[in-house]
């Protein structure tokens, strides 16, 4: 079967839109559609590239809702990312300012808020409330791990009288997003769901890049400054970061070559030995015999084959991972003891500060962006779907789409290549594909 056949890409409305749009504009998104091809910056296992035709994002002539009657809510779920704050402005002003609603409610601490055995209070969220947020890193509306019942959920949604939804959040939190959706459609509900994706392991599903992650990146590249200038400042100094990545190793990657300085990254999506013919140990010998001084990168999710199973899971649902990290200094520090080698590792874990940052300048620029294109897909009804940006063009994307699967870094990619290019690695065991 032709894999665009496969890809179902209509996006759910709540019913005909019968009011007219007061938004001074001369172009609109009315039944425009953008041609996109789907190649390795979508997906791992694309193949072939292929076009497919998304709904545009912006604003539409006709509306659902009857705007200065309705009322919104907001809720941002899962782990903190650069721009989490700037995304929440951007929705209250759009749907304030633009469109007159008279009321957006703040959903505290993730999906727990929708909750009443948690007591946490709903937050009544004005553009003054909101001005200087996008200043600060994190969430003004704090957030949570873990699912919660969509039945409850939605009785809340209820309750409050709530028309529309923006889920901010990661792979989990759109699942949580779809079952809501679905909870919506089960009772004829008229209350849209629409999803603004956000990941700092930048894993969500036909997303080529999540906001934050620019600034993320950028902040890590800091670390890898440093573990640097600790290496070369001693013989056979060996810097280590570990960065987030439990599935996806595109952090790890992009900031490798924004900085040239390392020498290994390990990413999940690339298995590799330690000794033998290949294996990294004997690589690291090599670099520091002709360097004296080296650098490794390594995803959190990197190297979990050579760990012992973990059991369990955390609260968002993912397996625990093994300690990376851990076991590096653990086998390096053996290999090099046993051939008479001195050395000095200094391990640097930039993991929680890198997430926690205000965004920069482009990544509050996207982030304004879909906040506002968020607002525009509400108030005409769209549902069951989020707001992404790709190929430099603002598409809306079903939930289904986006929720199907993680996406990983295709170790057969132009990224990937130019990565052990930029390191010099691709002499490990693993690290290429086969040809």
């Amino acid at each position: 079967m032709n894999k665009e056949c496969t890809l179902h890409t209509g996006i759910h409305t709540l019913g005909p839109c019968k009011l007219d749009s007061h938004l001074p504009y001369r172009t609109w998104a009315d039944d425009k559609s953008i041609q996109i091809f789907v190649d390795e910056e979508l997906t791992e296992d694309a193949g072939e590239p292929f076009s497919v035709c998304l709904e545009a994002a912006g604003p539409r002539r006709k509306l659902y809702f009857d705007t200065t009657r309705a009322k919104c809510a907001i809720v941002t779920c899962g782990g903190l990312c650069p721009g989490i704050n700037d995304v929440i402005r951007a929705i209250v002003m759009e749907a304030f300012h633009a469109y007159n609603v008279p009321s957006i409610l703040g959903i505290p601490y993730g999906l727990e808020g929708f909750i009443p055995k948690y007591g946490h209070t709903l937050q009544e969220l004005t553009p003054k409330g909101v001005a200087d947020i996008h200043r600060f890193g994190g969430t003004m509306l704090g957030s949570s791990r873990g699912p919660q019942s969509a039945e409850e959920v939605v009785d809340t949604l209820e309750r409050s009288n709530v028309n529309a939804l923006f889920v901010i959040g990661g792979d989990g939190t759109m699942k949580a997003a779809r079952a809501i959706s679905n909870e919506v459609h089960a009772r004829k509900l008229k209350i849209s769901v629409i999803g603004i994706p956000k990941t700092i392991d930048n894993d969500i599903n036909f997303i080529p890049q999540s906001f934050g992650f620019e600034t993320a990146v950028f902040k890590a590249t800091e670390a890898i400054e440093c573990a640097h200038t600790e290496a070369c400042g001693v013989p056979n100094g060996i810097g280590l970061v570990k960065l987030m990545g439990r599935e996806s190793g595109f952090i790890a990657a992009r900031a490798a070559l924004a900085l040239k300085e390392v020498n290994f990254v390990l990413i999940p999506e690339a298995p590799f030995s330690l000794e033998g013919e290949g294996g990294l140990l004997p690589a690291l010998e090599e670099r520091l015999k002709s360097r004296g001084h080296a650098v490794i990168v390594a995803a959190e999710g990197a190297g979990q084959h050579l760990l012992a199973e973990q059991s369990g899971t955390d609260a968002s649902g993912n397996p625990v991972l093994g300690d990376i990290s851990e076991l590096l200094r653990t086998f390096i520090n053996t290999y090099l003891d046993a051939r008479g080698m001195a050395h000095s590792i200094k391990y640097i874990d930039p993991s929680y500060i890198i997430r926690s940052i205000p965004a920069n300048a482009n990544d509050k620029v996207y982030c304004g962006f879909l906040g506002q294109y968020a607002v525009h897909a509400a108030m005409a009804g769209r549902t069951d779907m989020v707001v992404g940006k790709i190929q430099d063009r603002y598409v809306h994307l079903p939930l289904e789409l986006v929720t199907r699967k993680r996406r990983k870094l295709n170790i057969y990619s132009d990224l990937w290549r130019a990565v052990l290019e930029s390191t010099g690695q691709g002499m490990l065991k693993g690290m290429l594909p086969p040809i």
